[in-house]
Formats: structure tokens, C-alpha cells, sequence
């Protein structure tokens, strides 16, 4: 029996990945353990969707051989599909595996342990396959006791600017339609009451399929699998990861409306509330599409939360377009806001680009919008004050030494109801009913029953 630490950076669908990958290394017999501990194979499912992305992965990929010199360590995902050559260079890296092999990883490091007395010392075997097709992965348990992440697709066809992902995980490749609802079937009876339906462009899904439908017409594949699981039996709860604006239409609205497993969070994806900077980005819509999918949303559902990404110091934005993105932020108010500052990613058109924005007004406007994000998401919570509200049991911890059981609204805001005196009953993995009372923290909501 070997010890194997893993560690993931990056996104949702490599930590979908990424249990996966345990998963099976559980099945066949090794022991897992922490990834600070002294182990003889260390795993890093790297990032690279920006150079800080790429470093982080070097870091960790580093620290796992200097933890354990004599340490076999795997190199898996991203920064391996985008960085051979200096993957091929690294001494720290023995085993480098590519995105459309992590399902192959237990006979590729068995055979590599096999081969190794004949592997020169330093050098790096490094697997990479075609992207052409769906690499299907199962899972059967997550780390999370009530909320499973479900990998949908893979690959994207956008090309944003500043992006490299279509180059590290290809084009659109969509998982079959039966595997998926084989694989949340299975979450079911294992009691997970929540799916959370991730992949790298979620919107995508199906378009690769024989006869796909076209995604932006109401006849969304996406919607179809949706209302599939929706009548699977022991699923409570469906939930949506980031989605394309041009995806929500009256008809695709229509549709989602009638399911009430449906959480009302919707993750759009914005980047810049500036035309002139979509433009550059190559984002797909206006501003104006942008806002009519945020009103058909709040029209359908009873105060949905609504989420984006907004990046800020883009190459060329000027004051005006950053006062602009400002306006209409102010305009839409978001339930949460990611913030992130331009990072140049090498290789991308992005990068190339003129009037590159310099770091401290990057800094400057990153913090402007951070303040306006944390005003809004209050205000967002402040309105849920006096209402019942339906709260996913996810866990028991202490809040300043007091006892509490908390977990999230169907609209993802974190709830603490106290342990005390009808603690009995519920447990972990209840779906409870609170009345909201106060803000505890900046982030979480008291509730009472």
C-alpha cells in the first residue's frame, strides 16, 4: 500500500476530477492522506487559466518534492496540456498527465511505477491524448455529505481574448444524457439531496450531439437534461453552474420556471458591463442582451440571485469604459460579484494587446468594485429579513463558541440556526424551515425555527 496526497487548484470541474481520481486510487488500495503529510506519490491537479494559475501550479508541484524528495510526483490537467516543454523541463515533475487522461491514471502510474528503475533520473514521462472525444468519469461520493458537483461537458468553443482554457481542454465535448443520469441516480441513493451541473461552458451542452438543437432558441439541450433529472426520485435540489447570457431566453425561462426542485441562482457570466470592452474580450453580447436576460429571470422567479465575474483593467479600458462597467453594475445589483484584476496570459490575443493597463489602477478599481459587491450582497440578504425560507442542513460548527447547524437557501445564502433545545429535530442533510431574523456575520443569516 502506497500514501498518495492530491491537491487541486482551479475550478469546479477539476475538483469533480479530482474526487474522482481519489476515488479510484481508494478502489484500487492506496491510502490517502493530507496533502502537508510525507507521502510516496503526490497528485497536483493544476490550473492555468492565468500565469498566476500556472505558478501556483509550479509551487505545489515543487513543495510535494521538497516535502519527499524520493516522492513520485504527478503533474494532471491544465497547465500539463499547455505547458509541456516546460512540464518536460521541471525535475520536480516525474509523471505528467494530460486532461483527457485523468480517467486513465491508475494504469498509467502503475505502468510508469513498473518501468521506473529503467527511467533516467530527472527526466519526465509525460501522457497526453486527443481531445476529440468525452472522457467519461463516475462518481459515486464526494467529500460533501449533502451536495454533489456533476462534470456535464467539457471543452469550450468561445475563444475569449484573454482565455487559453480552449487550448487546454479543447473543444466541446458533451457527456451522454444516460451516463449523467446514471451517475445522479446513484448520488440519490447514496442521499445526496442537492446536483450542482458544472462543466467548462455548461450552455454548450449538447450542441456536439447528432442533430443538436440550436442553444440559444428555447431548445436548449441543456434544459432537456435539467427536466430529466428533475424527475429523478431523492434529488431535492438542482442547481446550475456558469451560464452564457445568450441561453436565457422567454422560452428557455419558461421552461426552468416550472421546476420547483430549481434553485433560483444563476451564475451569468459578465466580465465587463462595457460594450466597447466586450468587444475586445469577443464576448458574445451586448450589455443590452445582457440586461434583458437579467429581467426575464427576475420575472419569472421571486427574487433570484443572480451572480457574475467581472474583470477589471482589461488592455485599453479606459476610465470612461471602467465608469461605464461601473453604471451598469450599479444598475443590475448582483446577489455576488467575483472581481478579478486582468492578469496577462501569454498566448492569448489579450496579451498582445496595447494600452495594457497599469497594476495600481487595476488595484484602484478592483477595490471600488469589491466595496460595491460586498454593499449589494448585503442588501440581498437584508431583504430575505422576517421571510421563511427553506435551508439544506450542510453542517455543525461553532460561530464565536456558539453551537449552530448551517447550510444554504435554494438561492445560495448561508444560514445558521442554533443547536439548542430542538436540536433533535434535524440533523446534517435535513431540508429545514427557518424564519430569518438577523445578519450573524457579513456572510451568513440567523434563522429560528
Amino acid at each position: 500500500m502506497k500514501n498518495v496526497a492530491l491537491h487541486n487548484l482551479g475550478c469546479k470541474v477539476n475538483a469533480y476530477e479530482l474526487e474522482v481520481m481519489q476515488q479510484m486510487l481508494l478502489e484500487k488500495g492506496y491510502n490517502i492522506v493530507p496533502f502537508d503529510q510525507v507521502a510516496d506519490i503526490y497528485i497536483v491537479n493544476t490550473c492555468t487559466v492565468t500565469n498566476i494559475a500556472d505558478r501556483k501550479s509550479r509551487q505545489m508541484l515543487h513543495r510535494a518534492k521538497q516535502k519527499n524528495p524520493d516522492a513520485i510526483v504527478v503533474a494532471v490537467g491544465c497547465y500539463v496540456q499547455t505547458g509541456r516543454e516546460d512540464v518536460e523541463k521541471d525535475e520536480s515533475i516525474d509523471l505528467a498527465i494530460g486532461n483527457n487522461r485523468k480517467s486513465e491514471l491508475i494504469p498509467i502510474l502503475e505502468q510508469f511505477l513498473e518501468d521506473r528503475d529503467k527511467t533516467l533520473h530527472g527526466a519526465t514521462v509525460v501522457h497526453i491524448g486527443d481531445m476529440d472525444a468525452y472522457e467519461e468519469m463516475h462518481l459515486k461520493q464526494t467529500a460533501e455529505h449533502t451536495r454533489a458537483y456533476i462534470k456535464i461537458q467539457d471543452g469550450c468553443n468561445q475563444f475569449c481574448s484573454y482565455c487559453l482554457i480552449p487550448y487546454a481542454r479543447g473543444r466541446v465535448r458533451s457527456r451522454r444524457e444516460e451516463d449523467i443520469l446514471a451517475e445522479v441516480r446513484g448520488l440519490a441513493q447514496s442521499g445526496y439531496r442537492e446536483v450542482v451541473l458544472t462543466g467548462i461552458h455548461i450552455s454548450s451542452y449538447g450542441i456536439d450531439f447528432d442533430g443538436a438543437k440550436q442553444i440559444y432558441n428555447g431548445n436548449s439541450r441543456l434544459v432537456d437534461l435539467v427536466e430529466k433529472i428533475h424527475g429523478l426520485w431523492g434529488i431535492d435540489r438542482i442547481r446550475l453552474g456558469s451560464l452564457e447570457p445568450r441561453i436565457v431566453t422567454e422560452e428557455t425561462v419558461a421552461r426552468l420556471a416550472k421546476l420547483p426542485k430549481l434553485c433560483p441562482h444563476f451564475h451569468l457570466s459578465l466580465q465587463s458591463g462595457c460594450d466597447e470592452t466586450l468587444k475586445r474580450m469577443n464576448r458574445h453580447y451586448t450589455t443590452g442582451e445582457y440586461y434583458h436576460s437579467v429581467e426575464l429571470l427576475r420575472a419569472a422567479f421571486d427574487h433570484p440571485a443572480i451572480t457574475t465575474d467581472v474583470i477589471v483593467g482589461f488592455p485599453g479600458e479606459t476610465e470612461w469604459e471602467y465608469e461605464t462597467t461601473k453604471k451598469f453594475l450599479e444598475k443590475v445589483r448582483f446577489y455576488e460579484m467575483h472581481i478579478f484584476k486582468y492578469s496577462k496570459r501569454e498566448g492569448t490575443v489579450a496579451a498582445g494587446m496595447p494600452d495594457q493597463v497599469a497594476d495600481q489602477i487595476k488595484t484602484v478599481r478592483s477595490n471600488e468594485l469589491l466595496k460595491m459587491e460586498k454593499e449589494q450582497s448585503a442588501d440581498f440578504r437584508r431583504r430575505l429579513t422576517g421571510h421563511n425560507v427553506e435551508v439544506l442542513v450542510e453542517e455543525d460548527k461553532e460561530i464565536d463558541g456558539v453551537p449552530y447547524f448551517l447550510g444554504h437557501t435554494k438561492d445560495y445564502v448561508k444560514v445558521a440556526v442554533p443547536a439548542g433545545e430542538k436540536q433533535a429535530a434535524f440533523r446534517v442533510n435535513d431540508l429545514i424551515t427557518v424564519q430569518i431574523e438577523r445578519a450573524l456575520t457579513d456572510e451568513i443569516l440567523l434563522g429560528r425555527l
